[in-house]
């Protein structure tokens, strides 16, 4: 009993490794001939696609449609369609009246010719005098030379007729027996009519019915051929695109363009082979797993016992080790969090001295501003009309005093800490002013910015006035970021999400780099190369939002871009918060 139950069990693995190994033989051999039926079926087609255009362009010739219309020289057109059939390196090429008999051919002075042969019952005249173009593969009932056959009506002085080429398709044949590509070619009744393999040459892949077999004589397709008497090729019929014959496999596909079956086989005697080696080597593999198990169990129990009492000391170090790994990851901790501390607490200290120290510029320097406004007025005041110099220069000191007092009005926006009063409000009321604020700076830039409505209120406890700074503040921004740009936008969006109102402002500027997105909402920080920018305006917005309880987002790409959102909880959530 010991020997019998590893013998079953190899045998076992053998039999799932032989049916595994066979699955992926066969689904390796099914991806190669799926590859030799693209190239077999681009290489066909390309060779029939050479000539396809040939009958049409041929039938344009007025020497062709003199013969038809029975006006010209037949020996004319005798000399053009061999002169073209030799240019074009096609098989033949012959005219045929509305009556099936051929008129002119390009064999016409050589032994088998065409001239004078009656080929109305093939396919290929009665497909082109009825839809205009007709194709069809047989036995040459003339010169009994297989080929192609592609054909196009011709309507000249009244009469029809049909420009007919043979193409001879042999050569793709010697060609796949020279390379040892196991390949053929069946028509659309399952007939195959050239193949690597001389022993498949005109047998069908299944059973042809007694129709099918009645046309394909009534037509003198394959004339000589035993088509009825001969076995199918294959033995059962075909599961989709898979084949199986006598000791072989296949995959079959269809050519659109003609609708002939494009067979790729292979013999499975080498498949076999793999898989009876794979199952052996399989077995053999079970085997000695097997054994090595067994020797591996027997010192397994052998060191289980030694180390039963090391297993209960090392149990007792892992937990006092994890004591230790909690108390290391406890104090990271803490000390993360003094350092945010510390860090919030740096960065209060900063502002309030930032406050302070504008404070007293904005006291030092606005007086002074407004005396000497006040002094370039009188000036004016008292300046000859006809003095331009002097008035273009107060305008530019004007200019430049205007420049210093909305400095030190941002300063004064930042120093003064004001109580934020708050009401319920529409939010896309503020947002309507502070575009009809920048409407100037936007017509000087060029760039209207479009504004997407909600249909409905969006009501946020806020103050109408301050959110339109913000707003305001975020739109000149963006404008700046625009301004020289090709299709340059501006969008502004309102939406809510999750209880919060969030508002948007999408601008296609120049963006700014991943390094500045973090200081650019600090005081005096300003990407702005101009020196226009005194770097308050994010910060002012940042404080604004706070007493709002709201929160300033910004995302930008260098070159692309930049979305600044403002998010402020709505007026329902907030009221369901202090409940």
């Amino acid at each position: 009993m010991t020997l019998v139950r590893p013998l079953f069990l190899a045998g076992l693995v053998g039999v799932l490794v032989w049916a595994i190994a066979q699955n992926l033989a066969l689904g390796a051999a099914r991806t190669q001939l799926d590859q030799t039926l693209l190239l077999t079926e681009r290489a066909v087609e390309a060779e029939v696609e050479r000539l396809r255009s040939l009958p049409s362009v041929a039938a344009e010739d007025v020497r062709v449609r003199d013969a038809l219309a029975g006006t010209g020289s037949l020996q004319a057109a005798n000399s053009y369609l061999e002169t073209v059939a030799v240019h074009a390196q096609a098989g033949d090429l012959y005219l045929i009246d509305a009556g099936g008999e051929t008129i002119a051919a390009s064999n016409w002075n050589r032994p088998g010719s065409f001239v004078g042969q009656n080929y109305g019952f093939r396919p290929y005249f009665q497909q082109a005098m009825a839809l205009g173009q007709g194709q069809f593969y047989g036995i040459g009932v003339t010169t009994g030379v297989p080929g192609y056959f592609l054909a196009t009506r011709i309507d000249a002085g009244g009469l029809r007729g049909v420009l007919v080429v043979k193409m001879d398709l042999r050569p793709l044949q010697e060609i796949w027996r020279t390379a040892d590509a196991d390949v053929a070619l069946a028509d659309e009744n399952g007939v195959v009519f050239l193949s690597a393999r001389p022993d498949w040459e005109y047998r069908a892949l299944t059973r042809l019915g007694p129709e099918v077999l009645e046309t394909l004589d009534a037509t003198r397709a394959y004339e000589g051929a035993e088509l009825a008497t001969s076995a199918p090729l294959l033995t059962d019929a075909p599961q989709q695109s898979d084949a199986t014959g006598d000791g072989w496999i296949g995959r079959i596909a269809t050519m659109p363009s003609t609708g002939w079956q494009v067979i790729a086989a292979r013999s499975t005697a080498g498949l076999q082979l793999v898989s009876v080696g794979a199952a052996v080597l399989g077995a053999l593999a079970t085997l000695a797993l097997i054994g090595a198990f067994k020797a591996w169990d027997q010192r397994r129990q052998i060191i289980a016992l030694r180390l039963s009492q090391s297993e209960k000391l090392e149990s007792m170090v892992r937990a006092r080790t994890a004591d230790l790994a909690r108390e290391v990851e406890a104090r990271k901790q803490v000390e993360v969090d003094l350092r945010a501390t510390q860090e919030a607490l740096v960065h209060t200290e900063k502002m309030a001295a930032l406050g302070r120290m504008s404070a007293a510029i904005v006291h030092e320097i606005s007086q002074p501003l407004a005396a000497m406004e006040a002094t370039l007025s009188a000036a004016e005041l008292g300046l000859d009309k006809d003095d331009t110099a002097t008035a273009t220069r107060l305008d530019k000191a004007r200019g430049m005093i205007r420049r210093m007092q909305r400095t030190t009005k941002h300063l004064k926006s930042f120093a003064r800490k004001d109580v934020a009063e708050r009401s319920l409000i529409d939010l896309a009321v503020p947002v309507a002013s502070a575009l009809e604020l920048v409407a100037p700076r936007a017509r000087a830039v060029g760039v209207v910015p479009v504004f997407q409505a909600p249909e409905e209120r969006i009501e946020v406890m806020a103050g109408t006035v301050r959110i339109e700074q913000v707003v305001a503040n975020l739109l000149l921004n963006a404008l700046d970021a625009v301004a020289d740009r090709p299709d340059a936008r501006i969008t502004v969006t309102l939406t809510t999400d999750d209880g919060s109102a969030r508002l948007s402002v999408t601008d296609t500027g120049k963006g700014i780099a991943e390094a500045d997105l973090a200081n650019v909402t600090e005081p005096f920080f300003s990407t702005k190369v101009t020196g226009e920018s005194l770097g308050l305006g994010l910060a002012i917005c940042k404080a604004i939002l706070s007493d709002f309880h709201g929160s300033l987002d910004i995302s930008s790409a260098a070159g692309q871009g930049t979305r600044v959102t403002v998010t402020l909880p709505l007026a329902a959530a907030k009221g369901a918060e202090a409940a």
